[in-house]
């Protein structure tokens, strides 16, 4: 080190080693004061962590990299059965997270209205804006009153038309597959993400594009490559830096996937508000379709009567349209896996399905409160395949759980909906696929919060019930023209990443019905 310091100071001017010698000090002292820094935050996790055992972790990398990442689920799976309550889970050394997988510590931390952690903001602002997702305090609960009547009912009914005119595009696209191959093995994630991102662009934004058919759209493999990224960025403790990740590759490309996304929404944006600027046509448009969630974004105003800056909205629409879409696109896909590994089920909701709807063509609104089973087998591939499968909080105030053990001020925690859903200690033999635990007996004995696909307490799913008429219209229409087999060659391996995926896809094989 001498010798480089020397180096160095040689090619500077004689006057100028008192700069130099006083850089290299402040350097020196801003690298001591970090590592003092990370020692007491390592000294301060160790300690709120004590009486919370958990897994042994890495010494350098915690639990990341300790798994291959097709193991990932099996391994969580393995630590709730140990530990069924919550552990520790370290990401590094230097943060570390709760990972909860219990009902009573799930209602413990996530029936209040603690903050989503800064270092989860920080990976998902640069994407979907300080949206609703993202936001905490006063503003996420001026955001969440201004965007809650877009999930009122009177708001979804129009939507059943259109989701499942989305629907019926892609088992077009399906049918023409099958008749030209009919031993055609099908990758059901591409497909249903396109058929979603229709839907929420036909419902949501009042745009008439069918990405179905228009197979050069790009937001789907953009939304999938940020996905991946903000997941490999949370698992490589050297790039929750920020200056870092700006000069790594992986950092570089995904500010430019978030350069392709903002343009993609900012065009949805742009052209609704040119067509808004004239009061005859404003008049028109809205008399001739429903109103539509980004209707209510141009025309929300607070107490004041302010509206939302171009920011908030921009915000807004991309956290929606990957919401709206993305976590959507996940649960129909495994849910279509879940009916082709269990036939019998999937057969029991065709007749339900065909006994309902009669010799009508469409599905109705009214339809969707009645597909008593076919609902009992969704909710079942939501606990087995949660779309979602993490969700983070910081705890504002120290939590006190019911065994006495306590989680202090400042802490980070992850519910862990994968675990909990299949958590010996709550579900009699988790890893079956029993629509029946939703029956309406059975559902009176479950505790309320051991069944958690759309998170719970004030922070809430708003659009669950936007995502849940849009499984049972795709499941509805799809039975009644397919059987869905399994590709015994094709076996998907769940991995969790901003939703959860297959590593190798979810392909299935298809027998049209008529």
């Amino acid at each position: 080190m001498e010798i480089v310091i020397n180096l160095l100071w040689s090619w500077l001017p004689a006057n100028s080693s008192q700069l130099f010698y006083g850089t290299v000090a402040f350097i020196f002292t801003c690298i001591a004061l970090k590592a003092i820094q990370l020692f007491q935050t390592r000294q301060k996790l160790i300690k709120g962590f004590r009486s919370f055992p958990g897994p042994p972790s890495h010494w350098l990398y915690g639990h990341i990299h300790m798994v291959r990442e097709s193991l990932i689920f099996l391994v969580r799976s393995a630590w709730t059965e140990k530990y069924p309550h919550c552990y520790p889970r370290w990401y590094g050394n230097f943060l570390a997270f709760l990972s909860i997988n219990h009902p009573e510590y799930a209602k413990a931390v996530y029936s209040r209205g603690d903050p989503k952690p800064l270092i989860t903001q920080d990976f998902l602002i640069p994407w979907i804006g300080r949206g609703l997702l993202v936001l905490n305090g006063p503003k996420w609960q001026q955001h969440r009153k201004l965007l809650t009547p877009g999930f009122h009912y009177n708001i979804l009914k129009p939507y059943v038309t259109l989701m499942a005119e989305s629907v019926k595009e892609m088992l077009d696209v399906w049918g023409k597959l099958v008749l030209s191959n009919p031993t055609a093995s099908v990758e059901m994630f591409e497909h249903v993400s396109l058929m979603t991102l229709d839907t929420i662009m036909k419902c949501a934004f009042s745009y008439q594009k069918n990405a179905e058919t228009d197979r050069e759209n790009s937001y789907i493999q953009t939304v999938f490559d940020l996905g991946f990224l903000a997941y490999q960025r949370l698992k490589t403790p050297l790039h929750h830096n920020d200056f870092i990740y700006w000069l790594s590759s992986k950092g570089r490309q995904f500010y430019k996937a978030c350069k392709i996304a903002h343009h993609h929404t900012e065009k949805v944006i742009s052209e609704r508000k040119d067509s808004l600027k004239n009061e005859k046509e404003l008049e028109k448009i809205l008399k001739k379709r429903h109103l539509d969630f980004l209707d209510i974004l141009l025309c929300a105003k607070d107490e004041n009567g302010n509206p939302l800056s171009d920011e908030d909205i921009r915000a807004e629409v991309d956290t929606f349209m990957f919401e709206g879409h993305d976590t959507t696109a996940s649960g129909i896909s495994w849910l279509f896996y879940c009916m082709a590994q269990n036939p019998e089920h999937q057969q029991r909701c065709r007749e339900e399905i065909m006994e309902l709807l009669g010799q009508q063509e469409d599905i109705q609104w009214d339809d969707l409160g009645k597909m008593t089973y076919s609902t009992m087998c969704i909710k079942e591939s939501l606990r087995l395949y949660p779309p979602v499968p993490l969700i983070a909080r910081e705890v504002d105030s120290h939590v006190t759980f019911a065994d006495g053990r306590t989680l202090p001020k400042g802490f980070l925690t992850i519910l862990d909906i994968y675990g909990l859903h299949r958590n010996p200690e709550v579900w009699e033999n988790p890893e079956e696929f029993n629509p029946l635990r939703f029956s309406t007996e059975n559902s009176k004995h479950r505790h309320p919060y051991a069944f958690l696909p759309f998170s719970a307490g004030p922070r809430n799913c708003i659009g669950q019930q936007f995502a849940m008429n849009e499984m049972k219209i795709a499941l509805a229409l799809t039975l009644l023209r397919f059987e869905l087999l399994p590709d015994p060659a094709n076996f998907p391996i769940p991995i969790p990443q901003v939703v959860t995926r297959s590593i190798n896809g979810i392909y299935l094989k298809l027998k049209a019905l008529h």
